[in-house]
């Protein structure tokens, strides 16, 4: 059952267009991240989806209702969780956690608030005002995982969070999951998209480029090898093969997936003596597709 659905999605602003096709769904029970560089159209995608701006084109759909005139029912299944928050100064953190699972017609279930904040060890009694970033980021993070949502749209949820919390994060959205709940995740941390997704989105220049599992994008990228050989290693010429350097032991380089089987047989020919091979990651992917041409390939 597809939960969150946009197709052909435009918005412009002026003579400016952000988004010129954004095609994106997430799933029932699907963690979906959603990556691109600054300026991509990842924040006006979001804004759509939760109605605070209106398409120029195409469609969006959440739960199959349109995000913009269905956005009050919407909302009450949804839980948003912005990279800054801002919160109200004179509440305290546990009385905004309250007033925002209250603003989903929902009652708070205290023993589910009170073991979110024990695990992001957050003092619910301070005033907002005098959190710092991270702290603010944990009262949105319990507020959000508090509430009884269906579906949740988490925009670098993590930042400002130290590493131990960002691993608690980590483990509530596969919680989530495990429920059957959606997630679409927005990060910049690569390592972070890579270990949760089920499926990733990249958005460039305001148009959804390439989607899929990480098996299904790994014919976009290099494999990473090193090698040792008895004898000079010479490799087919090719232009499927990048960042070459020799060490005093041995070779290592990347090498693109269809030249892989001809550079393999050079290998064999000089006398393989030892040979690591590693898949690609999402931060080679993301690379190939923005970094900016240096003439290496």
């Amino acid at each position: 059952m597809t939960v969150l659905q946009t197709s052909h999605l435009t918005k412009r602003f002026g003579n400016v267009d952000v988004l010129t096709g954004v095609d994106l769904d997430v799933g029932e029970g699907e963690i979906v991240g959603f990556i691109g560089p600054n300026g991509a159209g990842k924040s006006t995608t979001i804004r759509i989806l939760l109605g605070i701006l209106k398409a120029s084109g195409g469609e969006a759909k959440i739960f199959g209702q349109d995000v913009w005139r269905d956005a009050v029912d919407i909302h009450k299944r949804i839980a948003y969780v912005p990279g800054d928050v801002n919160l109200w100064p004179n509440l305290t953190g546990g009385q905004v956690i309250d007033y925002l699972i209250r603003l989903r017609g929902q009652t708070v279930d205290q023993d589910r608030k009170q073991r979110l904040m024990d695990r992001f060890q957050l003092d619910p009694t301070k005033k907002s005002r005098t959190y710092s970033k991270g702290n603010r980021q944990k009262v949105a993070l319990v507020a959000a995982f508090s509430a009884d949502c269906d579906l949740y749209i988490l925009d670098e949820p993590t930042s400002g969070l130290d590493p131990l919390m960002e691993r608690m994060f980590q483990e509530l959205v596969l919680e989530k999951r495990a429920e059957g709940k959606s997630v679409l995740l927005s990060s910049h941390i690569l390592s972070e998209v890579e270990k949760l997704c089920d499926r990733i989105a990249i958005i460039r220049d305001g148009a959804v480029i390439e989607s899929g599992t990480m098996s299904d994008l790994r014919h976009l990228t290099r494999t990473h090898l090193y090698v040792e050989t008895d004898a000079p290693l010479v490799l087919p010429q090719s232009d499927g093969i990048y960042e070459w350097t020799e060490t005093d032991w041995g070779y290592q380089f990347q090498v693109d997936r269809d030249v892989l089987s001809d550079v393999m047989q050079a290998i064999g020919q000089a006398g393989v003596t030892k040979i690591e091979s590693a898949p690609p990651t999402l931060e080679d992917l993301f690379m190939r597709h923005y970094e900016v041409d240096r003439g290496d390939g």
